[in-house]
């Protein structure tokens, strides 16, 4: 990872492989009729834009709904914006593409994909509509993430001004007449990001050391940012994180951290419950530790800034902090 205010979490990124949510119908929509058939059955029998948009405006999309604000940000109506993963009640690696997300990659000029082996189905819906004038952003190379790392980059401070960056250039040579608009709000959106990274620095100063415990690695870059101190051990992190059950000893680890209150705050993903993660989860309440949830889509009605400095205030709050 390139961030060097946090180490990559190795071997997560096969997580979506390990639970076989997105290696089906994403490539199966349009090599023959009767495959055609199955992926519109697999989902939405069409998709709407994210935002509003003037009626000449182009058509982009994103693979998550961060990076859909974030393409809202730097141009408003003057694009069409697709955001495929969104749902904050649904875990996104269960979600699978349709005939309806097929057509819209096709008509993008834009698109940006994650990488990291997180929104798979993106490569696979590009592959079967070549188009040399569209322009694909693959965070991953973006950034210079190994294979590998953790692939929740969105919560490392330093990765969204870089996207945005590569946004904006995109956009201007995607739509050359509205270019000043596009540079012009990318200076806004870089500044507003300075909100957030003023915020992690000054906590940093309080939180330095603080040991807190993980179901899974969602929020590990920016715990690494604010100098958090992970007490998780990284066997069972992993186990979470790619569908498997994690092993009585690492559970029995994760659970001592708890009852002997070892670590300040448990921090789960609200979005990918299951019988361990409840478990951990209630042994918490139980026992008197704070729990916060941490989400891998953005919540609706909230920016991204809105969304991490939310998140950054519930970490103040569970710790039992003022903001």
């Amino acid at each position: 990872m390139a961030s060097a205010r946090a180490q990559p979490f190795r071997g997560n990124g096969g997580r979506l492989v390990t639970k076989g949510a997105l290696s089906g119908s994403g490539a199966l929509f349009a090599l023959a009729p009767a495959l055609a058939l199955m992926v519109a059955c697999a989902g939405p029998a069409s998709i709407s834009p994210a935002y509003p948009s003037d009626p000449e405006a182009i058509t982009v999309s994103a693979g998550e709904n961060f990076y859909g604000d974030l393409l809202h940000q730097l141009g408003g109506m003057k694009l069409r914006i697709y955001a495929f993963l969104s749902n904050p009640n649904a875990d996104p690696h269960q979600y699978e593409s349709s005939a309806a997300t097929a057509q819209v990659v096709a008509d993008s000029r834009l698109v940006i994909e994650n990488g990291l082996g997180y929104d798979t189905f993106i490569d696979k819906l590009l592959g079967a509509s070549p188009n040399p004038k569209r322009i694909v952003i693959n965070v991953q190379k973006v950034i210079g993430a190994s294979n590998g790392s953790n692939p929740h980059v969105w919560y490392d401070p330093t990765v969204m001004p870089k996207v945005a960056v590569a946004a904006a250039a995109a956009l201007a040579s995607a739509d050359p007449a509205n270019a000043t608009t596009y540079e012009s709000n990318l200076k806004s959106y870089v500044a507003s990001l300075q909100l957030i990274q003023s915020r992690v620095a000054e906590m940093k100063q309080r939180l330095q050391g603080t040991p807190v415990a993980f179901t899974e690695p969602v929020f590990e870059y920016m715990a690494g940012a604010l100098g958090l101190d992970i007490r998780s051990p990284e066997a069972f992190m992993r186990a979470v994180e790619e569908g498997n059950e994690p092993a009585p000893n690492q559970v029995a680890v994760e659970e001592d951290l708890i009852t002997r209150h070892q670590v300040k705050v448990l921090i789960y993903n609200s979005q990918t419950i299951t019988k361990i993660t409840s478990q951990i989860r209630d042994l918490a309440n139980r026992s008197g530790v704070p729990v916060l949830g941490v989400s891998e889509t953005e919540p609706p009605g909230k920016t991204y800034q809105q969304w991490q400095l939310d998140t950054l205030a519930s970490l103040d709050g569970a710790l039992g902090l003022s903001a």
